[in-house]
This record gives C-alpha cells, sequence and structure tokens, in this order.
C-alpha cells in the first residue's frame, strides 16, 4: 500500500512543496490481512429494507422463536434508573448466580460478553505466534478467529459423513505445537453430539498441557443421554472448560452474555486479560433471573422438541435432514446458494455458506406456525431448483 501525498504552500519560500503522508496501515500486524472478519446472518431490519414491510420469517441465527426471557425482561425494567452506575466490573454476582446453577464454586466461572468475547480471550490468554489449535470442521467459526487474531494455526478435522465426531483423527491432529482443542457439542451448524465415551476416550489421548474448551452453547436444547454433559468433578481436570451462552435457551442474544467454567488456576489467568466491566449492568441483571426462569426453559425446550418432528417430516419428500439436538437443522437441498436466495424473495431468512456444506442450509427452529411455512416454501424451491 503507498503513502499519501499532501501539496502544501510554503509562504516563507513562495514555494510549493510536496510532502508524503505516512499511512499507517503499513504498520498493521501482518497477520490480519489474512482474516475475514465474522459476518453473521442477515437481519430482519436489512431484508425489510429490500421486500418492504411484508413480515419476516427470521431462521438463520439460531435465535429462541419464544423471545426473551419473561423474568429477565421483568429484571432489567427494574433495573434501567440504574444505568448511571458502572456495572459489577468482574460479574461476581452473575459468577455467584452460574456457580449456583451447576454447582460448583464462582472462582470456576468466567464471564464475557458473549461467547465470542471469552474464546478471544481463551486464546489471548494461552495462544502465542506459531502456536496451533485443533478444531472440528464444519463448526464455529470464531474459534479460528481468536487463533488468526494472535497469529496462530488453525488445523481443521472433518465430521463423518454423518456429521459425528471423528475423535481418533481429532487426537492424532494434536502436535506439540498444540494449545486449545474446540469441541462444539451440539455441535454448530450441523446440530450432532459428542457422546460422553467418545469425550473419555478423547481425553485418555490429551496431553495434561493442552487446554480443551467444550462449547455447550445449545447442550439446554439436547436431550441424547448419552451425550456429554458437564458434572462438577469434570472442573477437577485442569484442562478442560465449558463454554456456555445467555443468547440461545434463555433468549437473551441481544445482551451478550456468555462464560466460561473451567479450573479455577485456569480462570484467574484469563481474568488477566480481561477487560473491566467486560459485562454491561443490564445484562448482568437479566442473565441472573433467566438463570431462574424455569417456566421459559421448559416452553422453549418443548418448542424445540415440536420443531424436530416437523422438520423430520421433510424426509417423506427425499430431502436429508441431518438428526439435530440444537434449536436447529441442517436440511441437504442441492445448491444452497439458490435455496436461501429463492427463500430470501419469499421474506424467509435461513443460513447457508458454510465452508464445505454449499449443498446445505441450516434451519432455527420457529414458532410452529413459522416452521410449517418453511417448509412448505422449501418444499416449492427445492423442486424448482434441482
Amino acid at each position: 500500500m503507498t503513502a499519501q501525498a499532501d501539496i502544501l504552500y510554503n509562504g516563507e519560500h513562495d514555494t510549493w512543496e510536496v510532502r508524503r503522508m505516512s499511512d499507517v496501515t503499513t504498520r498493521v500486524r501482518g497477520n490480519l490481512a489474512a482474516i475475514e472478519p465474522y459476518k453473521p446472518g442477515l437481519s430482519d431490519e436489512t431484508l425489510r429494507r429490500e421486500l418492504g414491510n411484508r413480515r419476516i420469517i427470521k431462521l438463520n441465527s439460531n435465535e429462541n422463536a419464544l423471545g426473551p426471557s419473561p423474568l429477565a425482561i421483568e429484571a432489567i425494567r427494574k433495573e434501567l434508573p440504574r444505568l448511571h452506575l458502572y456495572p459489577d466490573g468482574a460479574s461476581d454476582l452473575v459468577r455467584e448466580a452460574i456457580a449456583r446453577h451447576h454447582g460448583i464454586s464462582p472462582d470456576q466461572v468466567l464471564v464475557g460478553n458473549g461467547s465470542d468475547d471469552v474464546i478471544k480471550l481463551v486464546s489471548e490468554t494461552f495462544l502465542e505466534p506459531g502456536d496451533e489449535i485443533v478444531v472440528p470442521h464444519p463448526s464455529f467459526s470464531q474459534y479460528g478467529f481468536g487463533a488468526q487474531v494472535m497469529d496462530a494455526r488453525v488445523r481443521p478435522v472433518p465430521l463423518k459423513p454423518d456429521f459425528t465426531y471423528d475423535v481418533d483423527a481429532m487426537a492424532e491432529a494434536v502436535t506439540p505445537r498444540t494449545k486449545i482443542v474446540y469441541l462444539c457439542t451440539p455441535n454448530n451448524p450441523t446440530g450432532t453430539v459428542l457422546k460422553r465415551s467418545e469425550f473419555e476416550a478423547l481425553m485418555a489421548r490429551i496431553p495434561d498441557d493442552v487446554f480443551v474448551v467444550v462449547d455447550m452453547a445449545y447442550d439446554n436444547y439436547a436431550l441424547d443421554e448419552e451425550r456429554l454433559q458437564l458434572r462438577p468433578e469434570e472442573l477437577q481436570r485442569g484442562n478442560v472448560g465449558f463454554l456456555f451462552t445467555f443468547s440461545k435457551l434463555y433468549g437473551l442474544a441481544g445482551l451478550r452474555v456468555g462464560y466460561l467454567v473451567a479450573n479455577a488456576d485456569v480462570i484467574q489467568f484469563i481474568h488477566r486479560v480481561r477487560e473491566p466491566f467486560n459485562v454491561n449492568r443490564v445484562a448482568q441483571i437479566g442473565a441472573i433471573a433467566a438463570l431462574e426462569d424455569v417456566e421459559h426453559v421448559r416452553r422453549s425446550q418443548a418448542l424445540a422438541s415440536q420443531a424436530r418432528f416437523q422438520y423430520g417430516r421433510l424426509a417423506e419428500h427425499g430431502i436429508r435432514v441431518v438428526p439435530s439436538e440444537a434449536n436447529f437443522c441442517l436440511v441437504e437441498v442441492g445448491d444452497g446458494a439458490a435455496v436461501f436466495e429463492a427463500l430470501m424473495r419469499r421474506a424467509i431468512l435461513v443460513r447457508t455458506g458454510f465452508r464445505g456444506l454449499e449443498s446445505y442450509v441450516r434451519i432455527t427452529f420457529g414458532t410452529p406456525e413459522e416452521n410449517e411455512m418453511c417448509i412448505a416454501a422449501l418444499l416449492e424451491v427445492v423442486g424448482q431448483t434441482h
């Protein structure tokens, strides 16, 4: 990139001078050029500008179709007059509530501005240039983003053809340069889970100095009794952390609250790179209240179960639906981009563009009515694009 020039008049000598202006972008860290910024799903506001004031069926961001926890809304409403006050700098009250919820100690909890923030904090804590992380593929892109920011290498390990974990391949991908292994269960965007037996087999082959992060953003929706679940005694292992979010089941995506539970020795190091006040006051209050909203949790889980049944009917029409334990499903449609565009013209937003999954779309579970409308449109569209 070339530096810009500026032409200036020198009154003392009655001359014009060409001066080179420094371009600070030439001093940016070299590894940043290779980073592709995260591209979230289209917002309904963006689509409304294109389609007018038509009803938008938004099934592209794995949001809770029931909306936020009512208890959280009420708690936030009461907190609004105190917005002039700084939040709790370390989210201590939230950490205490999370600890009670999981039956662990508050010093085993770190709270962040969404799971994305926590992933970046873990990357900043462990990774240096030339280090490596191991990730399943396809999976959540932010694992790789955190590594790239720290100039570390990402080693993706393909899932099996049925989108379940290839535990042997994950273990074999670990090298002396590996610092972090990410697991996502239920996995985004496939909805498949890691079994407890698979996790134990993998951990038996992972060195003790490799930090294993298990992203359980969608575990609240899962029903498989054989899946990996958090047990309090798990945290006695010094190299395992479990990542959770309030964005999905609790419906607080707009507030951005995520958290990591891990061995206290690990947590205290991550705190050293965390900015103070990284979770705002309203988000903290909403998160604490949401943990107590048992009825909202029950209704959200029931909605997901019903949606699985609805989309499962696509198999009757020869359309593959990957069995999902999350609040979304991956559907094979032939040309994912074409189906995405066709559904968008019908004001239905789904998600596509996952690397290696060009023939699929990911559909977030909506209300029963929204699901039926999406299914009807999908059957029409797939028939046209094939």
